[in-house]
């Protein structure tokens, strides 16, 4: 078995391994490789995300905007201490996104249920939002196809688009399985088979590979979202009625697990070139 995993790479064609890449580069980059561990741990993320957020807003009942004020506090604690750290970390970048997805968890929650925006209209703000981080970071950078993730400009950049992406997949996610009717389980299987799609538009079209993983990122979250509502909302409502904390403990451990046990090593996101040995 090769010991390269798979990972992105800018162009049409099929993906290559990351042979014959300059091994500096890659080990400055403070992102993980995007190999199959990676979407794996990511939703596992936007699923404890989910469950974590409702455990503190509404199991703790601290409600949407206290629960939004403390995970966004983590998250600038976190994002700060990522932001100036030297290298790759693993448990750091996962703490990281967890933190993006249970204050995406609570924000949307908060802006359709407190604030009456309702998930449609969040997911319209939201997604203008979006559009507006990515414009700006192309604007500043020149482009999101970038190679690694090791300025500070860049991460920030980086760690904004992620922020928003997650919480507007959470609008998505409640969208579809709460305001649509769809139920929680089969908008699980609609999102999975959504990235299924996006899966075979990267090994089958030429289309843009920076596209489609910022697609599969902003997916994973509302996929995360119906899984974890599915766990725990109640059984009359579609769900299984699992604890809240408990699931979100189990999940924690399941990361933790997924983390140790594959290569969490610093490596490239779409837009990269790959040399091919001579």
């Amino acid at each position: 078995m090769s010991a390269n995993p798979l990972t992105f790479s800018s162009h049409g064609s099929l993906p290559q391994h990351n042979i014959g890449a300059d091994p500096l580069e890659a080990a400055s980059s403070k992102v993980p490789q995007v190999a199959l561990a990676f979407w794996i741990i990511k939703i596992a993320a936007t699923t404890l995300g989910e469950t974590g957020g409702d455990a503190l807003s509404m199991t703790l009942n601290l409600g949407y905007l206290v629960s939004t004020v403390i995970f966004m506090a983590c998250f600038l604690i976190a994002l700060a201490v990522q932001v100036r750290a030297k290298r790759f970390h693993p448990f750091l970048y996962w703490t990281v996104i967890v933190t993006t997805t249970t204050v995406g968890t609570t924000m949307a929650d908060y802006a359709d249920r407190s604030l009456g925006v309702g998930y449609v209209g969040g997911s319209l703000i939201l997604f203008a939002l979006l559009m507006t981080v990515l414009g700006i970071w192309r604007h500043s950078v020149g482009s999101v196809s970038f190679t690694n993730i090791s300025s500070p400009k860049v991460e920030i950049f980086y760690w904004i688009t992620i922020l928003f992406s997650n919480t507007l997949g959470t609008a998505l996610g409640d969208f579809l399985a709460d305001t649509s009717g769809v139920g929680y389980e089969r908008g699980a299987l609609v999102f999975a088979g959504a990235l299924t799609l996006v899966a075979a538009a990267y090994f089958f079209t030429r289309v843009s590979h920076t596209i489609l993983f910022w697609t599969a990122f902003i997916l994973t979250r509302p996929l995360g979202a119906t899984l974890g509502d599915l766990l725990t909302k109640p059984r009359e409502n579609g769900g299984l009625d699992l604890s809240r904390i408990s699931s979100s403990l189990a999940i924690a451990v399941f990361m933790v697990a997924c983390i140790l046990l594959t290569r969490q090593a610093p490596g490239r996101h779409p837009g990269e070139q790959y040399r091919k040995p001579e």
